[in-house]
């Protein structure tokens, strides 16, 4: 009978955020910047003769919390919203904060608790080495995958300590 042999070790890496990053528009700011300005160096590469891009989202979600205070200031109901992209979650709070029915019906004026809001994208990345990694950016830390080189972590952690939002 035939053993497993190991082929590669691949690693992850978290960073903890010392305060949450401020809002989605800082959030947004910062994941576009990594698509837009490559500063991991990544490259492009191939798949099936199919090019791809060097760094690409591969997955995003972002949720809304909007509370609902009565007369006296208390909370008497909340909604949720998940929204598949930026543009999808600010279009939700307009439209959820605008529903004076659903105020209406739960008995309170609608307030977004954007203190409660969570983000998170994950960026596929294909490093100059050939190993293809995840970045994953979520509120409160960012969470490195799929990784076995030790330069790509380096490259990344000297990159967020040039952001003051991921301190």
């Amino acid at each position: 009978m035939g053993d497993f042999v190991q082929q590669s070790i691949t690693k992850t890496a978290v960073r903890e955020l010392a305060s949450p990053i401020a809002d989605i528009a800082a959030f947004n700011n910062l994941v576009s910047g990594v698509i837009s300005g490559n500063p991991w160096g990544c490259t492009a590469y191939d798949v099936a003769g199919v090019p791809q891009a060097p760094v690409a989202k591969s997955r995003e979600g972002y949720t809304a919390r909007i509370e609902y205070e009565n007369a006296e200031a208390k909370v008497v109901g909340s909604v949720t919203a998940r929204a598949p992209t930026v543009a999808a979650f600010n279009a939700a709070v307009t439209a959820i904060a605008a529903d004076t029915a659903l105020a209406t019906a739960i008995g309170g004026d609608a307030i977004h608790v954007s203190d409660e809001d969570s983000f998170s994208a994950t960026l596929k990345c294909h490093d100059a080495n050939g190993e293809i990694y995840y970045v994953a950016f979520g509120r409160e830390q960012v969470r490195v995958t799929s990784y076995s080189d030790d330069a790509i972590l380096a490259t990344i952690e000297t990159w967020a300590d040039t952001k003051p939002e991921l301190a």
